[in-house]
């Protein structure tokens, strides 16, 4: 028996913390669901972990090194071109950062995290705003 739909598309998601804002990135206007502002990150490559897959989309969307502090609860979301399974991580930039540019996004921006919920966000990334609110 087959499934008329594909697997859901395994993404992570760094929600970066620093002085009590978390960094957000706008979508560019051309791309699926663009103008909204979302949690960086990407799509798991095949025998690649959760964890690898965030380190190595931060390094190039954002040139960025992260430590990861905690994972929060995953989520899958269904929108009508594709169904995600976006697994999410509380993560923290190292020291030995270098400086966090937009390579692939039209801005970056520091959000209290007071102010998460009153962006204009794509619906797979509320529970994940309420989850990690919850627990802050």
């Amino acid at each position: 028996m087959s499934s008329s739909s594909p697997a859901p598309l395994a993404v992570v998601c760094a929600l970066i913390e620093r002085d009590g804002h978390v960094l957000m990135a706008q979508r560019p206007a051309h791309k699926h669901l663009g103008g909204k502002w979302e949690f960086p990150g990407g799509k798991v490559e095949p025998g690649e972990s959760p964890e690898a897959a965030l380190h190595r989309e931060l390094d190039e969307e954002l040139g960025c090194s992260v430590e990861i502090i905690r994972p929060l609860l995953p989520h899958t979301h269904a929108y009508a071109s594709v169904t995600v399974h976006l697994m999410p991580f509380v993560t923290r930039l190292l020291p030995s950062s270098g400086e966090i540019h937009a390579r692939e996004h039209a801005a970056l921006r520091w959000v209290p995290t007071s102010e998460l919920v009153e962006l204009d966000l794509p619906e797979a990334d509320r529970p994940i705003i309420a989850e990690y609110l919850s627990r802050s």
